[in-house]
């Protein structure tokens, strides 16, 4: 340092051997040379030759000496300092900075660790399609088909990029099928098929299936038209399965006849007929509502031909046809299931029942089904033969003195057919016009008469069978004793649907006090009554008392009364022409903010219309004197009212079945009443309370 201090006090000439300059953002220069530091300058000299500049601006490496002679030392200068001239650069460093570079360099370890680690990894974890298969089985069960759908296309396809296998789209075309989403169902097909995905039965059948039970019956058959064109094309072989699935669309959404067609198939391609197959053939006669208990009539002739026994759901089937469809023509019904079903059984009584198991006679069950397609001259033909046949025809429900035969007199309760198809003689001799459910029932025994019959074949009947009797029978307190009893004995539990049908006979078929008398059964039972109770009772209210105390009934069990209630008020009032009632019943309407329908418009017009030889001037008609003020107020009224439709109806009907003005759902109202009853009868009430919901 002596040295260097003395070198720049006389000026001297020195040797520069390395110059490094670098940003002069802090204004200090941050090359060192031999250790010193010196100002910042921005030019420099790069030389090894001797230069004579101030001393100032550069510092010195090494060992020198004032250039006054010549020296032996000037070829060595700078060796003591070859350590630090070798560098290039010099930087500042701190504790701070070497722990980052370590960091970083420790990150970057980790990271590539880490990549040569994933190759390496086992895919235990990976799930595999049939996993995906389980999960959205569970969830159909557990009716989650949106939450189903979604894990199959977000996380099966999309997260995990796995290839679906058949069975993932035939459950979820299933549950699709079930839920009613046609669109759904056929759009997981197409993905299928672009996928390469070959289609199973299971498939074909949760297709089919999502056909029947489509909203749209129209979009459902035309679906399954070109589906079926399809598996034709493909010469695609059916299997029994898939036929049922077929025959449940054409009993559906088409007719009785394409039921026919797809049976002959299914026969000719080697399929066996079953219990289930009779299931749906009766399930299309229901399409026909003129002659469809006729038609159900004659396939459980066939099917008790074909050696089969009936099960429960043949017998529910043959009960919904005989509530909701006629007989047809009673002379055509005689000829068809009298005469020539008796003569064609004994025919055949020959032929051992093993041997005509599961064999169908299509083309005759085809004629007889489809007889009034035919030729008039064949049609007339054969009612003039079955007139020389038979006597003259009489209805099943006569009571004058019919000479029958001895053996027949002492076990002939009722006629039932039920029992002239199993090859029995009955006490029918013809039929007449049977316009009413309880006329056709009785046709089949009645509903004690119906019972017995599924007994006899070791079938008990279930909650749905005694409703449908409940809904058919004769009217009065022994026929409800009657399947109260039944319904003991095969352990059955009576909910609220089948009470109101039996109120809802009972009010059709008689007078108001014989439906009270369902009531208090109801009350012994413990049965709340809801909003369809009173909604039945309603159409035995023909006076305004009657249908006001109604009303009140209602507010004081808590409910509301909603269009339906108020619509068979208005059909009572309408058919007796009391246009005091109508507008009483309007305002009450109006007060509870309950807007009418299409039924109630209707019912509205067809009252406010005057008759149609209808003259106030030269004649006076007490029902008719009021007219002209209801006919006033009703214009009135419908300015100030706004009707619903069929969809916003329901969504108020669903609604309201779900939760009451209270805001209490019906189980919640039940509990409660259960335990206000629990509480009567056990114990002090003030000790006890009710627990809120």
């Amino acid at each position: 340092m002596l040295a260097v201090r003395c070198c720049l006090r006389h000026w001297c000439k020195i040797h520069v051997t390395r110059l490094s300059f670098f940003s002069s953002e802090t204004r200090t220069l941050k090359t060192l040379i031999g250790g010193l530091r010196i100002p910042d300058y921005r030019s420099a000299v790069l030389s090894a030759a001797p230069c004579q500049i101030p001393a100032r601006f550069l510092s010195l490496s090494g060992f020198f000496r004032a250039d006054t002679g010549p020296s032996t030392d000037r070829e060595n200068f700078g060796f003591l300092s070859e350590d630090i001239s070798s560098r290039r650069s010099f930087r500042k460093s701190s504790p701070d900075l070497q722990d980052l570079k370590y960091r970083d360099d420790f990150m970057e370890e980790e990271e590539g660790a880490e990549e040569l680690r994933k190759p390496l990894r086992r895919t235990v974890g990976r799930n595999t399609p049939y996993w995906y298969f389980l999960q959205c089985k569970r969830l159909i069960k557990e009716n989650k088909l949106k939450e189903a759908l979604d894990v199959f296309s977000r996380n099966m396809l999309k997260e995990e990029r796995l290839q679906p296998e058949e069975f993932n789209y035939s459950v979820l075309i299933g549950g699709c099928g079930r839920a009613g989403q046609l669109k759904n169902a056929f759009k997981l097909y197409n993905d299928m098929k672009k996928r390469g995905l070959a289609a199973t039965d299971a498939t074909y059948t949760a297709l089919f299936n999502a056909c029947a039970e489509s909203p749209s019956k129209q979009a459902g058959l035309q679906q399954a038209l070109k589906l079926e064109q399809e598996l034709r094309r493909k010469n695609y072989p059916l299997s029994t399965i898939t036929y049922h699935a077929l025959l449940k669309t054409h009993a559906i959404t088409n007719h009785i006849q394409a039921c026919i067609h797809t049976l002959r198939e299914m026969v000719q391609n080697g399929h066996s007929v079953t219990q289930e197959t009779f299931h749906y053939l009766l399930m299309g006669c229901l399409k026909d509502k003129e002659t469809g208990f006729r038609l159900a009539l004659q396939v459980w002739c066939q099917m008790l031909r074909s050696g089969i026994v009936p099960d429960s759901k043949n017998y529910t089937l043959l009960l919904r046809t005989a509530r909701d469809c006629g007989i047809g023509d009673p002379v055509l019904a005689s000829s068809v299931l009298l005469k020539s079903g008796y003569k064609n059984w004994m025919e055949k009584e020959d032929v051992s029942e093993a041997s005509c198991k599961g064999v169908i006679d299509i083309n005759l069950l085809e004629r007889q089904l489809f007889l009034q397609h035919n030729t008039p001259s064949n049609s007339q033909t054969d009612c003039k033969r079955s007139e020389e046949e038979s006597t003259q025809l009489m209805p099943v429900t006569q009571t004058e003195n019919i000479s029958l035969p001895s053996d027949l007199v002492a076990d002939s309760t009722a006629p039932n057919l039920l029992d002239l198809f199993e090859g029995k003689r009955g006490a029918v001799l013809a039929l007449s016009s049977v316009d009413t459910a309880s006329d056709r029932l009785a046709l089949i025994g009645g509903a004690k008469g119906f019972l017995e019959k599924m007994g006899a074949n070791g079938l008990s009947p279930d909650l749905k069978t005694l409703t449908l009797l409940a809904d058919m029978m004769e009217p009065g307190h022994q026929s409800l004793q009657m399947l109260l009893k039944a319904a003991k004995q095969h352990q059955v539990k009576l909910d609220i649907a089948f009470f109101n049908s039996a109120i809802r006979r009972t009010v059709r078929a008689g007078t108001l006090e014989d439906a009270k008398a369902v009531l208090r059964v109801m009350r012994q039972r413990n049965v709340s009554l809801n909003i369809q109770t009173y909604g039945c009772l309603a159409l035995g209210c023909d006076r305004q008392e009657e249908g006001l105390q109604l009303l009140k009934d209602i507010e004081d069990a808590g409910l509301r009364p909603n269009v339906h209630v108020f619509s068979a008020l208005i059909g009572r009032a309408t058919r007796r022409l009391d246009y005091t009632y109508l507008k009483t019943l309007l305002k009450s309407m109006t007060d509870l903010n309950v807007w009418p329908n299409e039924v109630i418009i209707r019912q509205l017009e067809f009252a406010a219309q005057y008759p149609p030889n209808y003259n106030q001037y030269k004649s006076r008609n007490n029902y008719l004197v009021h007219i002209d003020g209801f006919r006033g107020y009703y214009q009135e009224w419908l300015k100030h009212s706004t009707a619903q439709s069929a969809e916003e109806e329901q969504t108020v009907v669903q609604s309201e079945s779900d939760v009451a003005v209270d805001g209490l759902s019906e189980a919640q109202r039940n509990q409660r009443a259960a335990a206000r009853r629990y509480y009567s009868r056990h114990g002090d009430k003030k000790s006890r309370t009710v627990p809120a919901q």
